[in-house]
């Protein structure tokens, strides 16, 4: 080799950054949402934009999604590595054979509920026999409607089940096409505004039918060889929703920088909402994300009962709060 070749060989050398070039390299992986993006989903972005991902080696892509079914179908076949998944769906999914582990909880608290209107002459869930209930035919809560009824002390043959799109809930409760419709508690306040006091509504979390809702969840083989990408991923995505929690303007500029088409104060409401459903005994107090056995198992439970299960499994399989930083914690 000429003199003239190693010296350029060594010139080169010193302009690598320290560490080498392949040092610098991120480990890529891929974040479905369960549906396009919205407020809820504003950390990740944040985290994201302010180059936390980055800076814990991970070049992280953000997907929207088309449900939490084809999410956990995704994360189940190794199509994606990181998804979020309503926890019910999840755990069907589970039963079907995908691979799939929560590793982080964001609605601790179920978003199901029930609206209608009060000049309608309901003031509750004794009043809805003899209804018409619309949502889609694979809307959850139609599924969980035996659970409901049977909550509330109410026959489940007792409504009319009427099919509409989720786009339609809010013009079909107006035009009096229907008397009741379900819909994820995040999008109250666009019902509050349209509807004012005459607006009607139950949480399905205050009758005590209050299943996990959406959570970040992984492939389990990718988990297993990948435990370290894992825990930056949701060590990062931890401290980015409780950044979010002390301040979200910040994450919804994030939001809206990534993402075309969002109302600010829409967005600044759902936050609102999201936040009391991120909140729970675990959240507070072991870690914000965090995931309580007995209510697991308890969900596992009905989910069998209700949606059925393929294949029987152990639940304490199917999550996890190893990756969880005990330090973070949703603020009461």
């Amino acid at each position: 080799m000429t003199s003239r070749r190693l010296l350029a060989i060594a010139v080169a050398a010193a302009l690598l950054p320290a560490g080498g070039a392949l040092a610098q390299a991120k480990d890529k992986v891929n974040l479905l949402l369960n549906w396009v993006p919205t407020a809820d989903h504003s950390p990740y972005y944040y985290a994201k934009a302010q180059g936390w991902y980055e800076q814990a080696g991970l070049d992280v892509n953000i997907e929207s999604g088309k449900g939490s079914g084809v999410s956990a179908q995704r994360v189940g076949a190794a199509n994606t590595e990181f998804a979020i998944a309503d926890m019910a769906t999840a755990l069907v999914a589970k039963s079907k054979g995908a691979d799939v582990v929560a590793v982080m909880t964001v609605y601790a608290n179920s978003p199901q509920g029930f609206y209608w209107l009060k000049s309608s002459g309901i003031t509750g869930a004794k009043d809805f026999p003899g209804k018409k209930l619309g949502n889609p035919p694979g809307d959850a809560s139609r599924v969980m409607w035996p659970a409901f009824a049977k909550q509330v002390g109410i026959a489940t043959d007792s409504v009319t089940f009427v099919n509409i799109t989720p786009q339609a809930k809010v013009a079909s409760l107006k035009a009096k096409a229907i008397d009741i419709t379900s819909d994820f508690y995040n999008e109250h306040d666009l019902k509050v505004r349209e509807f004012g006091a005459d607006l009607g509504f139950l949480a399905w979390r205050d009758i005590g039918l209050n299943l996990y809702g959406n959570s970040i969840i992984v492939n389990g083989e990718y988990l297993g060889k990948n435990k370290d990408k894992v825990a930056k991923f949701v060590s990062v995505s931890q401290k980015a929703f409780a950044a979010c929690v002390a301040d979200v303007s910040p994450c919804l500029k994030a939001l809206m920088t990534g993402v075309s088409g969002l109302d600010e104060a829409n967005q600044r409401d759902q936050w609102n909402r999201i936040k009391e459903l991120m909140t729970d005994p675990a959240t507070t107090g072991v870690a914000l994300g965090a995931f309580d056995a007995k209510r697991m198992q308890n969900d596992y439970d009905m989910v069998k009962t209700y949606f059925g299960m393929e294949k029987d499994f152990d639940v304490t399989k199917v999550y996890s709060n190893d990756f969880l930083d005990k330090t973070v914690k949703m603020k009461k």
